[in-house]
């Protein structure tokens, strides 16, 4: 478990960058609405770069935390299918951020298909994947108590993530998808801290 330390910090040090970065444009970018405007529409403009930079760290916290809690995992339901998941999220999220930065002057009618394509696969993806790895953790030594808190940080998510899509008259857009972005990511926070501390106490044994 002492080997889950570097991916623990790389993950943890990829999240509060992006965090960091998310609410800076928040503030930064007076133009848009930040109640009205999804965060998408800041990887455009000024501070563009810094976010499509923040979401391929995003992306990276997300692969990381998905393969070391795999390679590291010793419980009976150890499975190949939420690191699977979390890899393709983190492969949708990269799309997001990278096809965005050419794609739009390239091809201006087929980027709002790619976009909306890997960001709805990186959502469905990460919010699955986190519902299967608090499962998985539920009985994987050590982690029972964070894994009641996982499981159901998960559902939240999950759940968020549906109303968002279906609700069409709800909250506006850009308030109930940073919502369900920071639900996810504050799971990811609090998943690459109990790695880490699982790995640093590991480490003094």
């Amino acid at each position: 478990m002492t080997r889950a330390r570097p991916a623990a910090t790389l993950a943890l040090v990829a999240l509060l960058l992006f965090v960091a970065t998310a609410v800076w444009t928040q503030f930064a970018r007076a133009d848009l609405d930040w109640v009205k405007a999804t965060l998408s529409l800041y990887l455009h403009g000024p501070w563009g770069l810094a976010l499509r930079s923040a979401y391929c760290l995003l992306a990276l916290a997300i692969a990381v935390l998905g393969i070391a809690l795999y390679r590291h995992s010793v419980g009976p339901r150890r499975s190949a299918a939420a690191p699977l998941l979390f890899c393709v999220a983190a492969v949708g999220l990269a799309t997001v951020a990278i096809g965005d930065s050419w794609l739009p002057a390239a091809t201006p009618l087929l980027a709002p298909l790619i976009h909306g394509l890997a960001a709805n696969t990186a959502f469905l993806c990460a919010s699955v994947g986190m519902l299967l790895q608090a499962w998985y953790l539920r009985r994987e030594p050590g982690w029972r108590r964070s894994a009641a808190l996982l499981w159901g940080w998960a559902w939240l998510a999950f759940v968020l993530l549906w109303v968002h899509v279906l609700w069409r008259g709800g909250p506006p857009r850009g308030l109930g998808q940073k919502l369900v972005i920071a639900v996810i990511v504050g799971w990811l926070l609090w998943l690459a801290l109990a790695l880490y501390r699982r790995g640093r106490a590991a480490g003094t044994r």
